[in-house]
This record gives C-alpha cells, structure tokens and sequence, in this order.
C-alpha cells in the first residue's frame, strides 16, 4: 500500500472514531441518562415539572409525528401539565430501552459544545386497579447543547409511534 493510500485509511479511521458513540460508562453518557431520567422517570411519569424544567431551552423545538411541533418551552412545559399529568386516573408512563440508548458528542474546534441521545422507548398507560399496559412505542432524538457548563435540551424528535 502507498503512503498515500496508508494516510488516507489513517484518516478515515480517526474521523469515524471522532464521531462515533461514547462509552455507555463515559461522563457525558451518564450526565445525558441522568437527564433523560430528570425527563421522563420524574417529569412524564411522576409530573414533577420541577424536577426537569431547568434542562429546557427557551426556544426548544419539539417535532412529535403524532402531536405536531412545538417550538418553545412555555408551551412544552403547559403540554405536559395540561395532557400527560391531567388525568391521574389514565396517566401515561414511559419506560426507556436502556440498551438502546446511545450518545454521540458533537465538537466545535475540539471542544464540546453539545451531544446528540437517541433511543428507543415505550409507553404504556397506569389506571386504578388495573395492569400496566402497554400503548406504543417509539424512538426518539435529542439534541443536547452545553451552555456555560449546564446541559440544554434544544430539538427533540419523537417518531415511529406504533
């Protein structure tokens, strides 16, 4: 192989490990897990707003393929309360895949400015006396921007509802 060939897989190779998933053990997964956590696990599942609203930036946009688009966080926070966390006695839960989330840093110049988390999860509905059952599932995408050493959540798409 010529030097040229060999610099060019050379340059392939660091590219692609550049962009490539983070460690599921990794800082920057966990602190994204924990946040999904904030999210879902005490936000969707146990209507505590407060437990997540900080994570949410001012102009999120949010592209539900069954709900439309939102595109801020007064009204993201206002769907939540007034659809998932209205009804107790029909409440909504969300259960992640965990091994179906994945991680994958985005770099500015070298440095982290943000990260993109996507997976797959199901929800399901909790009703008085009765099992949990199951409703849907789908896959989701966020977009995680670091501003001034805090996490940000700026996009997020919520697709493939079945």
């Amino acid at each position: 192989m010529t030097f040229k060939a060999s610099l060019f897989f050379l340059i392939i190779l660091l590219t692609a490990s550049a962009f490539a998933q983070v460690p599921k053990d990794s800082e920057l997964f966990e602190a994204l897990k924990k946040n999904d956590s904030l999210l879902f696990d005490a936000g969707f599942n146990n209507c505590e707003i407060s437990a997540f609203e900080h994570l949410i930036g001012e102009d999120l946009e949010f592209y539900h393929d069954q709900g439309g688009l939102t595109t801020n966080k007064e009204d993201f926070l206002n769907n939540v309360r007034n659809n998932i966390c209205s009804s107790p006695d029909k409440k909504p839960i969300r259960k992640l895949d965990a091994e179906s989330l994945e991680v994958f840093p985005l770099y500015s110049n070298g440095k982290l400015y943000g990260a993109i988390q996507k997976g797959r999860h199901d929800f399901f509905i909790k009703e008085p006396g009765k099992e949990l059952y199951q409703t849907s599932s789908a896959l989701f995408t966020h977009v995680w921007l670091l501003e001034d050493e805090k996490w940000t959540l700026k996009r997020v798409l919520s697709y493939d509802h079945q």
